[in-house]
C-alpha cells in the first residue's frame, strides 16, 4: 500500500502509535518510525503491566480515586474516570488480538499489586514482560493490517501546515540526511517521552522528546513540562540506559535497605509501596549522604514471577537470588507534554497526540504505576473515533524544511539535567540550567537542548513541591494546585533564532 494524501500520519511505533494506527482501520494510515518497527520503543521495556479495575471488589471509581491521589492535585477527575472506565474494553481488545496475558488457575486474568493501588488490578504477561509481549502482539497485527503502511528509517523533523494553519503533513529525514514530505488528513504524535535527556535513565536513549519539539515549533500548547517521574529502583550497575527493577517486586514484598542494613522506608507511610516520588527522594537522600541502597528481593517465586529482572541482573553480573540489588533513582516517565483534550486533540488544528508525549490530565504531578499503557490504549481509541468522524480536507502543506543534525551537546545536556534538574531541585541549580540550555537551544537547531530547556524553565517557574517536582527551597505544595502551560513563542520568542515552521 502506498502513501495516500488522505492518510492519517502516525509518528511513533510504541503502544500509543501502534494502537492508534490499528484503531483507525479501515482508514488509510501511514506509520512513520525511525527504528525497525517494535525496536527502541519504551513500551517493550515496561515491566509492570496495565492497570485495569476488572477484579472482584474493584471498579473504575476506586481506580480513579487512586489515580487522583497519586496525581497530587493535578490529575483531572473526569479524565481519570474515563480512562479507568475504558480499561475493560482495552484489555478485551488486546486479548482479541491474541495477547497472551498471564492467567490464574481458574482461567481468569491474573492481577498484581503495585504501589499506591488500593486493589490488585495490574494485568500482566510473561510475568514482568508485559510491555514486550503487548508490543509483539501489536507489531504482528500492524504487519497484517491491509490499511496500514509502515515507513521505517525515517525521522519526522517538522510538522507542515497548509495555508489555513492546519497541520497537513510532516517533513521526514532518513539516516543519510535525505529529506522528504508526507501529506495527510491528520497527524498523530506518539513519540514517547524524554528520559534520554538525563544521564541516568531507564528509557531508550532515543527518547529525547522529539515529538515535544515538533509540537512546540508548530505553536502547540505544552503543559506541566517540569513533571518528570524518577523511578526509585533503577539497577545501579553502570549500564546506559539503566535496567529496571520493577515496582511489582516491592508489591510482592521486596524491601529497601541502606549499606548499614537499615530499612529506611519502615517509618514512611506506605513504606516501600509509597508513591514513586516519595520512594525516589528517600533513596536519593541516602545516596546523597554517601550511603549505598539495595533492594532485597530474595523471596520465594522471584525467579518464576520476575524472569526479566533476574535476567537483567545476571546479564550485569548480579544474582538477585543470592544478594540484594543495588538501586538508585533514574528518569523514567514524563507526566507533562502536549496539552490535549478528551479526544487527544492538541491546540493546533490537525494535530493529535497519544501516550507519553501527551498531557491528557490523567497523570497530574505523579503517574500512578501501570496507568501509562492504559492511557495510551484508551486515547488511541478516542483519537481514532475523533479523526474518523472528521470530514477534514487540508490544503497542500507548505513551508521551508531544514535538515536536522544530531545534538553536538548531547553528553553535556544529559549530565546537566542529572545534576541540576533531577530528583531534588532548587533555584540556583535551575537558573544555571536555564541559562546554559537557553544558549544551546538558541541556535535553533538543537531539539534536545530545546526540550531540556523547556523542562528546566518550567521547573524554575514552579516555586512549590508537588508530586514528581521537588524544590528544596520550596518544600511545601502551594495552596492551590495549578497546571503550568506554555508555548514556544511565549517563552522563547523568535528573537532567539528558534527554528519556526510556516
Amino acid at each position: 500500500m502506498g502513501h495516500s494524501p488522505d492518510s492519517v500520519i502516525v509518528v511513533g511505533g510504541g503502544i500509543a502509535g501502534l494502537a492508534t494506527a490499528l484503531r483507525l482501520a479501515p482508514l488509510p494510515v501511514t506509520l512513520v518510525v525511525m527504528a525497525p518497527l517494535g525496536a527502541e520503543a519504551a513500551t517493550g521495556w515496561a515491566q509492570g503491566g496495565i492497570a485495569a479495575a476488572i477484579g472482584a471488589g474493584d471498579d473504575a471509581e476506586f481506580h480513579a480515586r487512586d489515580t487522583l491521589a497519586a496525581g497530587a492535585g493535578l490529575s483531572e477527575a473526569d479524565v481519570a474516570r474515563n480512562v479507568a472506565g475504558a480499561a475493560g474494553e482495552a484489555i478485551d481488545w488486546l486479548v482479541g488480538l491474541g495477547t497472551p496475558f498471564d492467567r490464574a488457575p481458574d482461567g481468569s486474568l491474573a492481577l498484581g499489586l503495585e504501589a499506591a493501588h488500593s486493589r490488585r488490578r495490574i494485568v500482566h504477561a510473561a510475568g514482568d514482560g508485559t510491555g514486550r509481549v503487548v508490543l509483539e502482539t501489536l507489531v504482528a497485527a500492524a504487519r497484517a493490517c491491509p490499511s496500514l503502511r509502515v515507513i521505517e528509517g525515517q525521522r519526522a523533523i517538522t510538522l507542515l501546515k497548509d495555508a489555513t494553519g492546519r497541520v497537513a503533513g510532516i517533513a521526514v529525514q532518513d539516516r543519510e540526511g535525505r529529506l522528504g514530505t508526507l501529506s495527510g488528513r491528520a497527524v498523530v504524535l506518539a513519540t514517547g517521552g524524554l528520559g534520554g535527556l538525563y544521564g541516568s535513565t531507564t528509557n531508550p536513549l532515543g527518547a529525547t522528546g522529539s515529538g515535544l519539539a515538533l509540537a512546540a515549533r508548530a505553536g502547540a500548547v505544552l503543559r506541566d513540562m517540569e513533571f518528570v517521574q524518577f523511578h526509585p529502583t533503577a539497577i545501579a550497575v553502570g549500564a546506559d540506559p539503566m535496567p529496571l527493577a520493577t515496582e511489582a517486586l516491592r508489591g510482592e514484598g521486596a524491601k529497601l535497605f541502606n549499606e548499614r542494613g537499615e530499612r529506611f522506608m519502615s517509618e514512611v507511610p506506605g513504606q516501600e509501596l509509597a508513591p514513586r516520588d516519595v520512594v525516589a527522594r528517600a533513596i536519593f537522600r541516602e545516596i546523597a549522604a554517601g550511603r549505598r541502597v539495595v533492594l532485597d528481593a530474595r523471596m520465594d517465586g522471584v525467579e518464576e514471577r520476575f524472569r526479566g529482572v533476574v535476567a537483567l541482573c545476571r546479564a550485569n553480573g548480579l544474582d538477585p537470588l543470592r544478594a540484594p540489588i543495588p538501586v538508585r533513582p533514574a528518569a523514567h516517565y514524563h507526566m507533562g507534554g502536549i496539552r490535549v483534550d478528551g479526544a487527544g486533540r492538541a491546540s493546533v488544528p490537525g494535530l493529535w497526540a497519544c501516550g507519553e508525549v501527551a498531557s491528557t490530565g490523567l497523570h497530574g504531578a505523579n503517574r500512578l504505576a501501570s496507568n501509562s499503557l492504559l492511557e495510551a490504549l484508551a486515547y488511541a481509541q478516542w483519537i481514532a473515533a475523533d479523526i474518523g468522524g472528521e470530514d477534514a480536507r487540508p490544503g497542500r502543506p507548505d513551508g521551508a524544511v531544514m535538515p536536522v543534525r544530531p545534538s553536538p551537546a548531547r553528553a553535556e545536556i544529559r549530565a546537566l539535567m542529572d545534576a541540576k534538574v533531577g530528583v531534588v531541585r532548587e533555584a540556583g541549580l535551575l537558573d544555571a540550567a536555564v541559562a546554559r540550555l537557553g544558549m544551546l537551544a538558541a541556535s535553533g537547531e538543537d531539539d534536545l537542548a530545546l526540550v531540556a530547556w523547556l523542562v528546566a524553565d518550567a521547573a524554575r517557574r514552579r516555586e512549590e513541591s508537588r508530586g514528581g517536582h521537588f524544590r528544596a527551597d520550596h518544600p511545601l505544595p502551594a495552596e492551590t494546585a495549578r497546571h503550568g502551560q506554555t508555548t514556544l513563542d511565549e517563552r522563547f520568542g523568535n528573537a532567539a533564532g528558534i527554528r519556526q515552521v510556516a
